[in-house]
């Protein structure tokens, strides 16, 4: 409600990528004040449910809702993430340099839609920055996941080193790593997906991440791959068949789509990748076929268009282990996180399930 009836009309009346940097820069703020972040725990945080809590990838899950990518793209505001009530974060994406990203306006909001529409182009400071925050966050309370790209200037043939580069800085730092491959607004980036170069690039980064695993002495860390909604049923089984040859830990399903099928808000003619409410029947869709293609056997994260409980049960009932949201915290607000968890407890009960992986890829074995 405070969000809402508040802090909502106030950050809509400004432009959206300005009001984007004053909540992370203040959720950073706020961090650093004594009492703020117990305060945000009070307000915000989800209670802990034995119901909601997984292990994946080795890795403890206090509930499936997570923070989706490009919200907190230099890791400035993982521990304010978890206070107001996340599962787990990912943050990203990160380039081995930083840049500008694409000219400005590049953020807009499609309120009748409820969906965003972005062309950042991968802003970002550049991976050491990164790895100089994660090295400072020292009490973690939820998995971290680093998701990593390539450089706009590097050319697809040698993409495969500014993955290899990302990895060498920030492994020590990240919980989990996600290989972005599916943005709308690099350049050529979602050829990436398909053919020998989505083989060259995993089998670089799987590589790489078993020389830093041995260099470290321990397991090697989980690796997914984050696809694009758009692609043809053809293109889909042959990404997925590559993904699940190189021997990663799962996939996300999905990014931004480039479609604009039913929009009403004049916005939706800006070019750059849609999130938001319509992308969540496709999401749905791309995980229900990722979970079918691979016998339940590869890890999905669900993301793409989750406002309601409902909305992630479908997916997590579709085959998602976990899920993501970004557009609807931006619609909705903090107090989010608890109407879904409590509302996935619920629709829990109500099939007759004790705990959130009895319902994952359900609508397959009915």
């Amino acid at each position: 409600m405070l969000y809402t009836k508040i802090a909502k009309p106030y950050f809509f009346r400004m432009d959206a990528e300005k009001a984007h940097h004053m909540v992370i820069d203040g959720l950073h703020t706020a961090s650093l004040v004594p009492g703020l972040p117990a305060m945000m725990r009070a307000m915000y945080g989800v209670p802990e449910s034995k119901a909601l809590e997984s292990e994946l990838f080795g890795l403890r899950f206090p509930h499936p809702v997570g923070l989706a990518a490009g919200l907190d793209k230099n890791a400035k505001s993982i521990g304010m993430f978890a206070n107001i009530g996340f599962g787990f974060a990912e943050v990203g994406t990160v380039t081995p340099k930083g840049q500008a990203g694409n000219d400005l306006p590049r953020l807009f909001r499609l309120p009748s839609d409820e969906a965003l529409v972005n062309r950042m182009g991968f802003n970002n400071d550049g991976a050491d920055a990164m790895a100089e925050r994660l090295a400072r966050d020292t009490r973690r309370r939820i998995p971290v996941a680093v998701n990593i790209g390539k450089n706009k200037t590097t050319p697809n043939e040698l993409a495969h080193e500014d993955y290899r580069a990302c990895l060498q800085k920030l492994y020590t730092y990240g919980d989990f790593f996600v290989v972005n491959i599916s943005s709308p607004n690099t350049p050529d980036l979602r050829a990436l997906q398909h053919g020998d170069e989505l083989k060259l690039l995993l089998s670089t980064v799987m590589e790489e991440m078993h020389a830093l695993a041995a260099a470290t002495g321990a397991g090697r860390k989980p690796v997914l791959v984050k696809i694009a909604p758009d692609m043809t049923s053809e293109q889909l089984a042959y990404t997925v068949e590559t993904i699940v040859a190189s021997g990663v830990n799962g996939i996300i399903a999905t990014n931004t789509t480039i479609s604009r099928d039913g929009l009403q808000h004049p916005n939706a003619k800006e070019t750059g990748g849609l999130s938001g409410k319509p992308l969540r029947e496709r999401s749905t869709e791309i995980v229900r076929e990722v979970y079918r293609m691979t016998g339940g056997r590869l890890p999905i994260i669900g993301s793409g268009g989750i406002f309601t409980a409902s909305d992630a049960y479908d997916k997590i009932r579709a085959g998602a282990s976990l899920v993501e949201i970004y557009t609807a915290l931006i619609y909705r607000g903090p107090e989010l996180l608890r109407e879904l968890t409590e509302g996935l407890k619920a629709l829990l009960r109500k099939d007759g399930y004790t705990s959130i992986v009895e319902a994952i890829g359900a609508d397959h074995r009915s």
